[in-house]
């Protein structure tokens, strides 16, 4: 399959967290391959270096950050370095989350803010950093990537289906927010993509199920993922803001 090329996004200074792996990693590949310049961050310090050598030959090769996401001055600091690297942000993609299974009664009050760190937090916190550089720029794109779990009603993820659905009404705000200058905000929405940490949640038979509900048949993978984003990252969606776009082969 062959993908779209999108002229606008040559050059761009993109960032992403959660770029090492699974989505993240077709994120920062399908970025890197439209002559964008790539920084991304994880706690997969392997893998992430294994992908910045894997694309090493491109126009721009990635830039890597080990940065742990609940830790905000970290994070404000790295966003401010990846500003200066890059020259700027255009494109700020936060893709970086945990879905680890609980019960209710699992729950502690240091385990709520741990997860709303990991799932919610930083993704305010990253955009705040970044808006300053979209600003000087005369423009940006923030995309956010939400979940279809709350919207399907997912058992043992009531902790991370609360932070998804927290980010569409994030996305909604700042799209309202920042869009007087030109900053455009969406969310993502996947289904079940296929990656190695899905594959550790679901047996073949659950797979079936899943691809037994969707519209369509297949399983979805980050490439597809990533092709949407670039859409929206690009000049061609324009005016595309502030809504909640669903790739989930029809499963909702």
């Amino acid at each position: 399959m062959s993908g779209a090329c999108y002229p606008s996004l040559s050059g761009k200074r993109v960032f992403i967290s959660g770029g090492g792996s699974g989505i993240g990693e077709g994120l920062v590949e399908a970025f890197v391959a439209q002559g964008a310049r790539v920084a991304f961050c994880d706690i997969a310090e392997a893998e992430s270096r294994t992908l910045v050598e894997r694309l090493s030959g491109a126009a721009f090769t990635p830039i890597f950050h080990a940065v742990d996401l609940r830790d905000i001055e970290s994070v404000q600091a790295m966003i401010a370095k990846v500003d200066d690297q890059l020259g700027g942000i255009d494109i700020l993609i936060n893709n970086a989350a945990n879905d680890d299974r609980h019960s209710i009664d699992e729950v502690t009050p240091a385990y709520w803010d741990e997860r709303m760190a990991v799932n919610l937090r930083h993704l305010f916190f990253t955009a705040q950093a970044a808006v300053p550089a979209m600003k000087r720029a005369g423009g940006g794109v923030i995309l956010n990537f939400g979940s279809i779990s709350w919207h399907l009603a997912l058992p043992d993820l009531v902790l991370y289906q609360t932070a998804k659905a927290a980010i569409e009404g994030l996305t909604r705000s700042l799209a309202r927010d920042l869009g007087r200058d030109n900053i455009r905000v969406n969310t993502i929405i996947p289904g079940n993509v296929k990656t190695p940490r899905q594959l550790k949640w679901y047996t073949p038979e659950g797979e079936a199920e899943i691809v037994a509900a969707q519209c369509l048949d297949g399983r979805i993978m980050p490439v597809d993922v990533a092709a949407l984003a670039m859409f929206l990252a690009s000049d061609d969606a324009r005016y595309c803001t502030g809504h909640d776009y669903f790739i989930d082969a029809g499963w909702r």
